[in-house]
């Protein structure tokens, strides 16, 4: 009798310890996914901007227009940063609660001596 009693009651408490455990993980996956879900939402509100501009006065594709590529896409709030040099284009996609397309555009012409590189035809939209 003794026997049975301890055997009931460890598996009683077993299935509590289980049954208290299981639903504290789904309470944890149901966190994490809301916490998932709160975090697309917010990412979807702040998409990048993306703004697009001439640069006249680069020589070179390996020079030049690397060189702006690299200053631009280390800037705080620069996602991603492209410098054709054929079409003398740059293509930027930024935060803009951290950075505006006026310190794009000087950044890059504050790059060389700061006379060499001279930006033209602004243009931004809401990257879609």
């Amino acid at each position: 009798m003794n026997f049975s009693k301890s055997l009931l009651t460890l598996s009683l408490a077993c299935s509590l310890f289980f049954g208290c455990k299981d639903k504290a993980s789904n309470s944890g996956e149901e966190a994490k996914e809301k916490a998932s879900s709160i975090q697309k939402t917010i990412a979807a509100a702040k998409k990048p901007k993306t703004a697009s501009f001439k640069i006249e006065g680069m020589t070179c594709a390996i020079g030049c227009a690397k060189t702006i590529e690299t200053k631009l896409s280390k800037m705080d709030g620069v996602q991603k940063a492209t410098v054709d040099f054929d079409k003398k284009e740059a293509t930027v996609d930024y935060d803009a609660s951290v950075v505006t397309s006026q310190k794009l555009v000087e950044a890059v012409q504050a790059t060389g001596d700061g006379e060499t590189y001279k930006v033209s035809d602004v243009k931004t939209n809401k990257k879609v």
